[in-house]
């Protein structure tokens, strides 16, 4: 990727509504938008397009958010890029699995759309560094 092209981010919800909202949003920011709503859809465009970050929503059918992380981390072509789980589950527990498996943000449902660009932001600029 050269340094001029736009970061790329790939979002995963199974959420419709939720899927496109964050597209616009991060569209609007710069962000070139890869979208996925499964686990196993999320894992393959991950592997074939690079993303700089990923917003992953936790509780999906099939592959879960977790498992996803778990397999995103392990494989050397995807484990670079950092992950912000998107989630319902607000109990610490759910936190705290999250960060074990190596997510930079965890930010709850609902959630304010501009604050998630912001952490979307600081992670790709922190990446950069």
């Amino acid at each position: 990727m050269s340094e001029q092209a736009q970061p790329r981010i790939l979002v995963v919800d199974d959420d419709p509504v939720i899927l496109r909202l964050l597209q616009v949003n991060f569209r609007l920011e710069g962000y070139e938008v890869l979208t996925a709503s499964r686990g196993d859809e999320a894992l393959r465009v991950a592997k074939e397009q690079h993303p700089d970050v990923i917003v992953l929503d936790v509780m999906m059918p099939g592959i879960d958010g977790y498992e996803v992380c778990r397999r995103l981390k392990e494989d050397p072509e995807t484990a670079a890029a950092p992950v912000i789980f998107l989630s319902a589950r607000a109990q610490d527990a759910d936190r705290d699995r999250g960060y074990a498996l190596g997510v930079v943000a965890y930010v709850t449902k609902p959630f304010d759309p501009g604050q998630l660009v912001d952490v979307v932001r600081r992670a790709t600029s922190a990446d950069a560094d």
